[in-house]
């Protein structure tokens, strides 16, 4: 009960003391979270800086630490594979990244909801996120990316990796 009284304490301090998400142009937020998806789950960085009142453009990484072992014949291919774990090139992903920040569009200035496009190392794709700041300087941010367009051919059992919808969620600072 102490728990919940402290955890509810808490949120309705962050509610009540709640800074502006997205400033505009010359703003800077970072995200660290956790990247969770079908077969492997991971870690996610990403930096967006402001260009404008609803436009921004920045970076992301993703690096898959935990993932499921392929055992077995791959798409009718001949060799099997047996324990096969991804290399780093399947496990690792980055992104270049535009977003159009839609808080002062919605009219909550705490919240940022921005839908955007990347271009990254394996796919082509859009995300939808959003960040709320309860100070100045933290937050929590969650997001939904997925592919548009995938480069490459499916012959690798861990193809999937980083050409799938990928949900994550963290914590957001403000530099």
């Amino acid at each position: 009960m102490k728990k919940v009284i402290t955890l509810l304490f808490l949120v309705t301090f962050g509610f009540v003391n709640a800074q502006e998400a997205f400033k505009g142009k010359g703003d800077i937020k970072v995200n660290v979270g956790a990247n969770l998806q079908d077969g492997g789950s991971g870690i996610q960085g990403s930096v967006d800086f402001g260009l404008g009142e609803n436009f921004s453009f920045g970076f992301v990484a993703n690096y898959i630490l935990g993932f499921d072992n392929f055992n077995g014949y791959y798409h009718g291919n001949t060799n099997a594979y047996y324990d096969a774990e991804p290399d780093f090139s399947d496990r690792f992903d980055a992104k270049a990244r535009i977003n159009a920040n839609l808080s002062s569009v919605i009219g909550v200035k705490e919240l940022d909801v921005y839908p955007g496009l990347s271009l990254g190392l394996h796919n082509f794709g859009g995300h939808v996120g959003g960040r709320y700041f309860f100070t100045d300087g933290f937050g929590v941010f969650t997001e939904i990316g997925f592919p548009i367009a995938k480069y490459g051919s499916n012959n690798d059992p861990f193809y999937h990796l980083n050409n799938q919808a990928t949900f994550s969620l963290g914590a957001s600072f403000n530099l």
